[in-house]
Order: C-alpha cells, then structure tokens, then sequence
C-alpha cells in the first residue's frame, strides 16, 4: 500500500482561510451539543417523535441524541447505557477531527487512500447494522435504553 504524499496548500491561501472549515464544523457541533445539553432528549416528544420508535423499534440516532445529553452532563455511564456504540467512536472521531485540523493548520492535508476510506466506511456501515438489530433482540436488550 503507497501512501500518498502530502499535498501542499495553494499559494495564495492563508492559514486562516484554510482553518475555516474545521472551525465551521467544531462551531456546528458545539451548537448542536449546547442544543442537547439544554432540551434534553431524555423527554419523551422533546425532539419530535421519532419514526422508528412509533414502528416499535430502538435505532441508534435517538440513543445517540440521549448519548451527547449525557455525555454534556459528565455522565458516561449513562451515556454508553443511552448509545455505546456512538461513546465508542467518540475518541476516533475526535482524532479524526483533530489529524484533519493539524492538516489544515499546517498546510499539509491529510488523506487517506481510496481503500482506507471504503474500509473503513464498509465496517461503520456493518457495526451500526448489527448494533442496530442486537439492541432489538433480547440478546442484546442491555444495549437498548
């Protein structure tokens, strides 16, 4: 596997409009967080009704809604008892955030290749199908809030 080499930024751009996009997402997601935080998700109806609780079902978006509330709130446990899933992949989203952020900082992107990005994009895909259907099961009734 070749790794490609690091591209440099064009020249007329500075590092502060290169910064831009990762401030626009850390801004986006400190709203949405704040926005959590203070309508809590917990209440049932307080985000709307969701569809696929009205067909009888957990899904992970609610759990994660409920997740970043508790997460807000210092309350881990609680967090991974709403989604584990989405308190396991805080830390890699995170790195993922910051690496891409350095990237930009620095005027060196960061790029993985074409395999990476369908791998990694195949088993995300695949852990939240079978974190899905094991959280309706009774084998994974523990995993559903």
């Amino acid at each position: 596997m070749t790794v490609p080499a690091p591209t440099s930024p064009p020249s007329g751009q500075t590092r502060w409009l290169r910064m831009v996009p990762p401030t626009l997402v850390a801004g986006g997601l400190a709203v949405a967080t704040a926005a959590l935080h203070l309508r809590d998700p917990h209440d049932q109806g307080s985000w709307g009704m969701c569809p696929t609780a009205a067909m009888g079902f957990w899904c992970p978006g609610c759990g994660g809604l409920r997740a970043v509330n508790d997460l807000s709130n210092a309350r881990l446990f609680d967090a991974a008892s709403s989604n584990l899933l989405f308190v396991l992949s805080v830390p890699v989203l995170a790195w993922v955030f910051l690496r891409w952020t350095q990237g930009r900082w620095t005027g060196r992107t960061w790029s993985a290749s074409d395999r990476a990005l369908s791998l990694s994009a195949g088993v995300l895909i695949a852990a939240m199908a079978v974190f899905t259907i094991l959280r309706n099961t009774s084998a994974g009734a523990w995993l559903a809030p």
